[in-house]
């Protein structure tokens, strides 16, 4: 097996988003906790390595052969911790991920998706217990925790760019709207 040209991020969660990208019916269910995902997002902006992948091209002719399900993309704690089965229809081929599921779905989630958590002391039969989080950078300050350089957080503000307490946050996903950073 032979190691392959290095993608972007962008690449990695467009392909997941596409499709492309897919997981077979052999890998375990999401299980990061938040702290988890923003812990890849900070060795990710620090410049540390977050690891390799392990991929299985699946040809177009094989792939109704095997059980496929998608990348969770709005993970909710009480509805939705399953990832639903893949609808692939079209004649093109298929990667399905052995080893990054964890990684990609964290970063598909950081970037394009939403987490909810059960809120502390939330009832768990109440909708409003669950907000839908989004992942967010704080640009004026680096993180109060010894063990992050960058102070990163789940917040369910709606807008893109929040500005509070003297800090200034953005929300993370915003940088796949970046075409030309210049030079």
């Amino acid at each position: 097996m032979a190691f392959q040209t290095p993608i972007t991020v962008q690449q990695a969660v467009n392909r997941i988003h596409s499709r492309e990208y897919v997981l077979p019916a052999i890998q375990r269910e999401f299980v990061w906790k938040p702290e988890q995902i923003i812990k890849l997002f900070d060795s990710l902006l620090t410049g540390y390595p977050i690891g390799s992948f392990l991929f299985w091209e699946v040809q177009s002719k094989n792939k109704r052969n095997f059980q496929f399900y998608d990348f969770i993309q709005h993970y909710h704690e009480r509805d939705m911790k399953h990832n639903p089965k893949a609808g692939l229809a079209g004649d093109g081929n298929v990667t399905a991920i052995l080893d990054g599921q964890q990684r990609l779905t964290a970063l598909h989630l950081g970037l394009r998706g939403t987490y909810s958590d059960r809120r502390r002391y939330g009832r768990r039969d109440s909708d409003d217990a669950f907000p839908p989080k989004q992942l967010y950078l704080n640009l004026t300050e680096r993180s109060k925790d010894f063990e992050l350089t960058y102070d990163l957080s789940f917040r369910t503000d709606k807008a893109d760019h929040v500005k509070e307490n003297g800090a200034d946050y953005i929300r993370v996903g915003k940088v796949l709207d970046f075409t030309d950073l210049g030079d």
